[in-house]
């Protein structure tokens, strides 16, 4: 059994990779791997299925009606961004966007925070490094709002799920730092992003508006997505309990900085337990978000943004990184002080 839930591990972080076919069909490749380790494990059963057929219901509705509004409202919603952007302060402007969209992230999901984050990006038409940049700081600040309620991403829906505990557990778990991280990314982009010519003007963006078909495609690809997730989560729970519960939550804290290469949802599936300590959830979470925004793999709104608006992995690396690892140490010494 161990010997098989390594491999299938081994092939959920290298084949996306190396393969393009399986990147480009992530959503259905966790699924069979999901799938696999429960088989390997022994835990497939008609309750946990149930049980995956029943996690991704609640985000999928979210992320469903929350593409739709944003459709319908688009051209209203981009029209209100120029009009108060030629008004205000660019640098606290787009402060104020990174704020709020962290804020609201867990409300109207991440993944829709991150399009309307290319939007905002699209109509202001931002130097290329100042665009980069408030890019990088938006997505940290939407990957750590988005944690907040099980709708958010689906790192949070498996967590919730995993650990069979209410809508608001997470926010209580972990809500302060949070909040107070995005408000100070916030304040930080306001003295870091320094644009040097705005042109005014909706223009050609690129930014055309979704259709209802790639609304519905993407809605169903997070369905299954968090279905293998659950699936996956369950399979590797074994395998967890028996060589990761004795670990120091700061071992598992900087184990975690692999997120920064995998969507950080596939290791909270396959690392969470319900036996561990809310200390232990606190160090291995906070791990996972922070470092999830370090490179493009590692979070869905950095995925969404990058590919929209043409950032290199190169570009992200050169500031996500060495900003990410600065928030790690600052992080692992206040849970250290505070836990």
């Amino acid at each position: 059994m161990v010997a098989g839930l390594i491999i299938i591990l081994l092939l959920v972080l290298f084949l996306p990779f190396l393969l393009k076919p399986i990147e480009h069909n992530l959503e259905a490749f966790l699924f069979v791997m999901g799938l696999l380790a429960a088989i390997v494990s022994g835990v497939l059963n008609t309750e946990l299925f149930i049980t995956a057929l029943e996690d991704p219901i609640v985000i999928t509705l979210a992320v469903l009606i929350a593409g739709l509004l944003f459709k319908w409202l688009k051209t209203p919603i981009e029209g209100a961004i120029l009009n108060v952007s030629q008004k205000m302060d660019m640098r606290l402007f787009l402060a104020l966007i990174i704020i709020v969209l962290g804020l609201i992230s867990s409300v109207i999901t991440a993944i829709i925070a991150a399009i309307v984050l290319v939007s905002v990006i699209s109509v202001l038409k931002l130097d290329r490094k100042t665009e980069i940049y408030a890019v990088i700081f938006a997505c940290y600040s939407i990957g750590l709002g988005a944690v907040l309620t099980p709708i958010g991403e689906p790192l949070s829906t498996i967590a919730t799920n995993k650990l069979n505990e209410e809508f608001f557990y997470l926010f209580k778990l972990i809500g302060a730092e949070v909040i107070v991280s995005v408000l100070i990314i916030g304040i930080i982009s306001y003295f870091v992003l320094k644009p040097k010519k705005v042109e005014k003007g909706l223009g050609n963006s690129g930014n055309e508006a979704e259709s209802y078909g790639e609304i519905v495609i993407r809605s169903f690809k997070i369905y299954l997505f968090v279905m293998g997730l659950t699936l996956l989560g369950a399979g590797y729970e074994p395998l967890v309990n028996q060589y990761l519960l004795d670990l120091q939550p700061g071992a598992l804290y900087w184990i975690n900085i692999i997120s920064a290469t995998l969507d950080n949802a596939t290791l909270a599936a396959a690392e969470i337990s319900p036996a561990m300590s809310a200390e232990t959830i606190r160090f291995l979470l906070l791990g996972l978000i922070i470092s999830g925004g370090m490179l493009i793999p590692g979070n869905i709104p950095n995925i969404i943004a990058a590919n929209k608006l043409g950032i290199t992995s190169k570009e992200w690396a050169k500031m996500g990184v060495p900003f990410g690892l600065i928030v790690m140490v600052l992080f692992f010494i206040y849970l250290l002080i505070f836990s």
